[in-house]
């Protein structure tokens, strides 16, 4: 697998695409109607996602209690009690399904809920995908490409930047072998601590020579 994208928790979902389109980056929303995120592509590599609220409602937090998926409600509890900044993480397959996945879940102990998903984006385009959440919180969810490829071509943000060079994410001890065999992404660098630590970027000199803020 490979890193898929970055959660970025925001207070304020227009606010905040206004403040990252002033740091320099090309931001779209992430559904054509009533969009509860926010999409910032790179050609290459992860993308960074502008979360305003988990993408379930109240009744889906109960329904899943009632089917004993409470774990996974957990996790939509964390994302909507977690301050603002880079917080989760996402991983990537170029599959339809998780069945390499599922056995290295389930040879580690890990129980998981798979789902699928929709959206219809601001281009019209119909992304479908799947998402598995494992029980472990500490654990990145997954999920598999989209149907159709959202992301622009050879394209650089206006502030330069080209693609995410690394990601720090922090975990259990126990459970970093676990992440390392499903994802041997490059881009990814685990340590001993506590979710995403820190976020940077490959960039280039603007044509404008504008000076952006675009730190993470």
């Amino acid at each position: 697998m490979n890193l898929s994208h970055v959660l970025y928790k925001v207070s304020n979902l227009e606010d905040s695409v206004i403040e990252f389109q002033n740091r320099g980056f090309k931001v779209e929303f992430g559904s054509k109607n009533k969009p509860h995120n926010a999409l910032i592509y790179f050609s290459e590599g992860p993308y960074i996602e502008l979360l305003n609220k988990a993408p379930v409602p109240f009744y889906t937090h109960l329904i899943l209690r009632l089917l004993g998926k409470g774990k996974v409600a957990e996790r939509f509890k964390h994302w909507k009690s977690v301050k603002e900044g880079f917080f989760g993480l996402c991983l990537e397959n170029h599959k339809t399904n998780f069945d390499k996945e599922q056995n290295i879940l389930i040879k580690n102990g890990q129980n998981y809920f798979i789902t699928n998903s929709n959206r219809t984006d601001p281009a019209n385009r119909i992304l479908k995908w799947k998402l598995l959440f494992p029980y472990e919180l500490k654990l990145p969810f997954l999920m598999t490409r989209f149907n159709i490829d959202p992301k622009p071509k050879n394209f650089i943000h206006p502030n330069g930047v080209k693609k995410i060079k690394c990601i720090s994410f922090g975990t259990d001890q126990n459970l970093i072998p676990i992440i390392k065999e499903l994802c041997d992404d490059r881009t990814l660098k685990l340590f001993v601590g506590k979710d995403v630590k820190s976020v940077t970027y490959e960039k280039i000199k603007t044509a404008d020579n504008n000076v952006y803020d675009v730190h993470s």
